[in-house]
């Protein structure tokens, strides 16, 4: 059994457990540090579609993550170890402090390092969004990707369509962009021929 992977999993699934602070989109980036940047399990592409499938289905997308990170390292155990060791930590000390958080809750002072970290939250997640979009540029083009980005803002923000049900949109349709890429780009060939030879 190679204990260092495991151990290398629970390491990754621990520190983005104890500072993913601010909630389930807080640890998206500290998943992507550790997977991507640190331990190079997966490039930036790979990490988008692990994002995908987790928002895809319920539950909270921390502990989806963390199961599917760990599952493509280390089958079933790896996933097991991975959830384990991002969710034990923290839910030991939510249940050792609970008394102490229900005591300062109203504190000045939390709301103050509450409020504080949310501006960082909001960069990281800034970053991770304008990674992606080179990544989209690259892979579908200036115009589809432009494109497909008004698309998710309108189903999202205007139309307040689920995340859930526009993801399967866009994936059910990526099932088929190449082909119809493929198709629009011999239409193309096809008239510049016609119009070559009616010159």
């Amino acid at each position: 059994m190679d204990l260092k992977s495991y151990y290398e999993i629970a390491a990754a699934m621990l520190r983005a457990g104890i500072f993913g602070y601010g909630g389930g989109p807080s640890v998206i980036p500290l998943f992507k540090h550790e997977a991507v940047n640190r331990y190079k399990w997966m490039k930036d592409e790979e990490f988008a579609e692990v994002l995908a499938f987790a928002n895809a289905l319920p539950g909270p997308i921390a502990t989806k993550m963390a199961a599917q990170i760990g599952y493509q390292q280390k089958g079933a155990l790896g996933a097991v170890i991975a959830v384990l060791a991002h969710i034990l930590p923290t839910s030991l000390a939510i249940i050792a402090l609970l008394s102490v958080m229900y005591t300062l809750k109203e504190s000045a002072i939390v709301a103050g390092m509450i409020a504080a970290v949310r501006p960082i939250i909001a960069v990281m997640l800034g970053l991770i969004a304008y990674e992606f979009c080179v990544k989209t540029w690259k892979g579908l083009g200036q115009v589809y990707g432009a494109i497909f980005g008004v698309i998710a803002f309108l189903l999202l923000m205007v139309f307040h369509v689920h995340p859930v049900i526009a993801i399967i949109i866009f994936l059910a349709y990526g099932t088929v962009h190449i082909r119809f890429s493929n198709w629009i780009s011999d239409k193309r060939k096809d008239r510049d021929k016609e119009g070559g030879v009616s010159l």
